[in-house]
């Protein structure tokens, strides 16, 4: 039975003329394992491909065949156990699901019940709100993982009186990720598959797209005074972004505190939510476990796995995003801001350790984070796509600190690297960039801003704050070339200060 004792943070209630309300949520997460081919048959998982070109007669339901286990999705299951901090139970065993969809050949969907191949842990997240503020860390309760076959996929718009079929996912391999209805804010749920996404692929057991389908939620919102009687809870089917989650967490929230209010009552049921209106609305009523009478899957066997297979799993487990997070504050000596954006990820955390290695790491973590990151943000590209590399980052990184060429410079550089002109050097040699550093040169310029601004030269002294004129007068005349830390000490000198 689940209970829910935490009681949310003040911040978090939802006050309306009849008192404060409280969100309960719990999360069902469907993450698919990546594997080469389907949980019970050796078709194919590419995505994208031709429809129906990636089903074996195992996936269609054809009479008589008989599914095999794939030993590598339970292997994915394990691992991502343990990166729950969860019990691996090395007893489990596959049931029917059943019910009917059209794109479901079987007519039940084989998955775990009552013993599932990971039983409970838990993680921490660490929620933030929409102004960039860190909450309070968070221990989130996992209930379950199990494993289960996905379906297939229902193709309503290629004709306005016909529904198509395409059977290429039915098969694939879901690992469906229970919480407990530990979270209290659209914030925290966010936060929470956020965490997921950063443990999976850091695991390498699912690639985390989500838009894809890869990684998808199934959002479970009920209401409730602070601390009191948990309410009825609704579903909402398969949301597949951050921001949705929130969204649809609000927009639920209030349905069921405006429905109490007026003196009605919350039916249990699934919904979907629509991303362009806003809102979720009625899918069909909520199946409970006895609906689907589960039984025993006839053609396959308990699993058993052995303990030396479980510790061979554990011994090869990379390096996880917590202990990363740790090891950059440590090692590089970054802020916690800077560690835990960049390693929320393996991608962006292994792109910065190749641009920090043998640089320094704060000025790594800022030309990634800031500038990389926000031209990417800005393109609609994915960090996996970056036109420029984590090398070729850490050798525009280089000119600057050789002073080949200025901070201010290496910022256009950078731009033209995006736009695919080329590299640091080679945009620094074309466009003749390299930083003026000879010492005879730049105070000749700066003589003749002097020269030319007598009249503020002489008041330099009362007003200090003329140097940043002069310093512009003299980054102009270089063409932004010269050497500022030089420049600011010759002008101190010249001018007294």
């Amino acid at each position: 039975m689940f209970i829910a004792p935490r009681i949310a943070d003040k911040k978090d209630w939802i006050t309306t003329d009849t008192g404060d309300w409280e969100i309960i949520i719990g999360l069902e997460v469907h993450a698919q394992v990546a594997s080469e081919s389907k949980l019970f048959s050796g078709s194919a998982t590419d995505y994208g491909s031709a429809p129906n070109t990636q089903v074996s007669l195992v996936d269609a339901g054809m009479p008589g065949m008989l599914p095999v286990v794939n030993e590598f999705c339970i292997e994915q299951a394990v691992k991502t156990g343990f990166g729950l901090n969860a019990k691996i139970n090395l007893f489990s065993r596959f049931d029917r699901k059943n019910y009917f969809y059209v794109d479901l050949p079987q007519g039940y969907q084989i998955s775990q019940f009552e013993f599932p191949v990971v039983g409970e842990g838990e993680i921490e997240i660490l929620p933030i709100d929409a102004d960039g503020n860190v909450g309070e860390p968070v221990n989130v309760g996992i209930e379950r993982l199990h494993l289960e076959q996905d379906a297939g996929k229902s193709v309503h718009d290629l004709s306005p009186d016909e529904t198509y079929v395409d059977l290429n996912r039915c098969g694939v391999a879901l690992m469906e990720i229970v919480s407990k209805p530990d979270m209290r804010s659209p914030e925290e749920a966010s936060a929470y598959v956020e965490k997921l996404r950063g443990i999976v692929r850091a695991l390498g057991t699912c690639d985390g797209d989500m838009e894809k389908g890869n990684l998808r939620a199934d959002v479970n919102v009920s209401v409730r005074r602070p601390g009191g009687e948990l309410g009825t809870r609704c579903e909402i089917k398969n949301v597949n972004s951050m921001r949705f989650i929130r969204q649809a967490i609000n927009y639920e929230a209030r349905r069921h505190i405006d429905i109490l209010e007026a003196g009605g009552e919350i039916d249990q049921e699934t919904r979907l939510f629509d991303s362009v209106k806003g809102e979720t609305r009625t899918m069909r009523s909520k199946e409970d476990a006895h609906d689907y009478r589960y039984f025993p899957d006839p053609d396959l066997l308990p699993i058993k796995l052995e303990q030396s297979f479980v510790d061979r799993i554990k011994s090869e487990l990379p390096e996880m995003p917590d202990v990363r997070k740790a090891r950059f504050m440590a090692d590089y000596g970054l802020p916690e801001y800077d560690a835990r954006i960049l390693t929320s990820d393996k991608v962006k955390a292994d792109f910065y350790e190749t641009v920090a290695k043998g640089r320094d790491p704060k000025i790594a973590s800022n030309w990634t984070m800031v500038e990389l990151f926000g031209a990417l943000n800005k393109a609609g590209v994915e960090l996996e796509d970056s036109p420029v590399s984590a090398d070729a980052l850490g050798g525009l990184i280089d000119r600057i600190l050789d002073d080949t060429i200025s901070g201010k410079i290496a910022k256009g550089v950078f731009e033209k690297m995006f736009a695919g002109e080329g590299t640091a050097d080679g945009i620094i040699e074309r466009d003749g960039l390299k930083q003026v550093t000879d010492m005879g040169a730049i105070e000749a310029m700066v003589d003749k801003a002097i020269a030319d601004n007598a009249a503020q030269a002489e008041k330099a002294k009362e007003n200090p704050k003329l140097l940043g004129f002069f310093v512009g007068q003299v980054m102009k005349a270089s063409q932004g070339k010269a050497n500022p830390q030089a420049v600011n000490e010759i002008l101190r000198k010249k001018l007294g200060l």
